[in-house]
């Protein structure tokens, strides 16, 4: 199956200080299919996550080269507006951080802050956002309670709810069920499963078996390399490296 390319990595290399985090990156990230990027622990997975949004640009000693480009714009580009690179990727984190207002006021922050000021409008935005992230039912009639009282697993689709209200085109994921009790995960997996056929999913997975069940290409690095990539199936049935062998095996971790 051939997928058309929303990401494309070009020769990227990351540095913390003198150590260097990635190592060559060449790849593209398909349009409107869940990527999941696999690896163990410390191998750059995040990492390579946060290039896709600037996040790496709020921390001290980090250089980049090479070329990350986002439907044909290098967004590394000195010239770039970063702000606006960011409103197109909605990210989820491993653990949810609802801001400290609200249910209803953290899913209209996004568009408040993009200019949306009619109280209407904004009404039917929490609620078409809510219920995309599959939270709506559980909330709705206490929408003024503060997103604090959530639990940890609604807080999570609370934030997915948030990250959609500013209209992004991706969504990037840090092991986005890595705190979440078994039901919880469910929803955020399924959410997923309904949710790329409008964006572009990338998700940093530790967990295998999620990575079969949702992705539709997988991503595999190791010490900060690429070492495969491709479709799903073709991945996890036949693998062409060793090390990725090895890996699906639970021979490394």
């Amino acid at each position: 199956m051939d997928y058309a390319s929303h990401i494309s990595v070009q020769d990227l290399n990351v540095y913390y200080g003198n150590v260097q985090a990635l190592k060559h990156i060449n790849i593209d990230i398909p349009d409107r299919q869940i990527t999941a990027i696999i690896g163990p622990s410390g191998c750059g997975k995040s990492t390579l996550l946060r290039c896709f949004n600037r996040l790496l640009d709020t921390v001290e000693d980090v250089r980049v080269t090479g070329k990350v480009l986002v439907d044909g714009e290098n967004i590394f580009d000195p010239a770039v507006d970063v702000t606006r690179i960011r409103k197109k990727m909605g990210l989820l984190s491993q653990r949810p951080f609802p801001l400290p207002m609200s249910i209803y006021d953290n899913v209209a922050y996004g568009p408040r802050i993009y200019g949306q000021r009619n109280r209407r409008q904004l009404a039917t935005l929490v609620e078409k956002y809510l219920k995309m992230a599959n939270i709506w039912e559980e909330v709705k009639d206490r929408l003024h309670e503060p997103a604090s009282k959530l639990s940890i697993g609604q807080q999570q689709r609370l934030c997915l709810a948030r990250g959609l209200a500013v209209e992004p085109a991706i969504i990037l994921a840090d092991e986005p069920t890595s705190a979440l009790d078994p039901q919880s995960s469910q929803y955020i997996e399924k959410q997923f499963q309904e949710l790329k056929n409008q964006y572009t999913i990338v998700m940093v997975t530790h967990i295998l078996r999620q990575a079969r069940r949702l992705a539709d290409y997988v991503v595999f690095m190791y010490l900060g390399e690429l070492i495969e990539h491709g479709p799903a199936r073709d991945f996890f049935d036949n693998p062409r490296q060793e090390l990725t062998k090895e890996y699906i095996k639970g021979v490394i971790s």
